[in-house]
């Protein structure tokens, strides 16, 4: 029988849900420290949309902690193909797109994360119908999943990884615009290029933030 020390305590408090969204994202990290840093700043700029449209501010808290897993099915994804330091060949990309259904099932385990889930199951679907995993288009993509896939196009398209380097914030907001209604919701869009101003200031905050992060 294991020994239990005099000083030991039970858990004073449950773990909330801002606990659970931190242990999964810190185990990202080990996986991809890129998908780690991505998932923070992600979470930052869709909670900015937010705050800058005429919405109830629960979608504050709902769409921060969902910008923060949309990658998490990631961990499922084979180091071979999530650490290729080239481009993706088309069979791998075909296997990196099973991150969102795996995301899903990873968030949707939790009851009180079900909403959640179906936008990390979504945020790769496109406003065409052209995207995935179920080729939903227009009103039909949830809120949450339309707002954080104008979030993560602009930090994918504006970021650095080993195989491409990234584009000036000038660059990412063309074409984000130049993708209005085809891949993403033009309301949504039209919102964030309205933000054009605040976002270097948003971007330098969360990454220092992330700086200030213990690193595993």
């Amino acid at each position: 029988m294991p020994m239990i020390t005099e000083d030991f305590k039970p858990f004073e408090k449950t773990f909330s849900i801002h606990d659970v969204m931190e242990i999964i994202v810190i185990i990202l990290n080990t996986r991809d420290p890129y998908t780690y840093e991505h998932s923070w700043r992600v979470s930052a700029l869709s909670e900015a949309i937010i705050s800058n449209m005429q919405i109830d501010e629960k979608w504050k808290e709902i769409i921060h902690l969902a910008a923060h897993l949309h990658d998490v099915g990631k961990i499922g994804v084979a180091d071979m193909i999530l650490n290729k330091p080239d481009k993706l060949t088309n069979s791998e990309f075909e296997k990196m797109k099973d991150h969102s259904e795996i995301g899903f099932k990873i968030v949707n385990s939790i009851p009180q994360l079900s909403e959640i889930a179906l936008y990390v199951r979504y945020h790769h679907e496109r406003w065409d119908g052209r995207g995935y995993p179920c080729g939903l288009a227009g009103a039909d993509i949830p809120f949450g999943a339309r707002v954080i896939a104008v979030a993560d196009t602009f930090d994918a398209i504006s970021s650095d990884r080993p195989y491409k380097t990234g584009k000036s914030y000038e660059e990412a907001f063309s074409e984000i615009e130049r993708v209005r209604g085809t891949q993403l919701c033009p309301e949504i869009v039209d919102v964030f290029l309205n933000m054009k101003d605040e976002i270097p200031g948003i971007l330098a905050e969360v990454n220092k933030e992330i700086a200030q992060k213990i690193i595993i």
